[in-house]
């Protein structure tokens, strides 16, 4: 699995609204920074605006793994991961 570095690509799952009308959606992001335990601080590039999680918020924001999700965590189909994570982009189907 590749390391995380300051300037990589990635993919953030949105949080989506707690009344489900906007649901948790991948959008593009950058590394900004690195933390500890795969936290990294990102740019996240939305069609509004850009949205900034930096270490020093919340630290961060953590990896999430679709082949190794965490104990407990559901994940089925299409889902994009788990909201409030970063995943590697996944290979384009061209």
């Amino acid at each position: 699995m590749p390391q995380p570095s300051a300037g990589r690509d990635v993919h953030y799952v949105s949080r989506g609204s707690a009344d489900g009308v906007f649901p948790a959606t991948c959008r593009a992001a950058k590394i900004t920074e690195v933390g500890p335990g795969g936290k990294v601080g990102l740019a996240v590039f939305n069609p509004d605006g850009l949205y900034f999680h930096p270490l020093t918020k919340d630290g961060g924001v953590s990896h999430f793994d679709r082949d190794s999700p965490p104990e407990g965590v559901l994940f089925e189909g299409d889902a994009p991961g788990v909201p409030g994570s970063w995943h590697w982009p996944e290979p384009a189907g061209d």
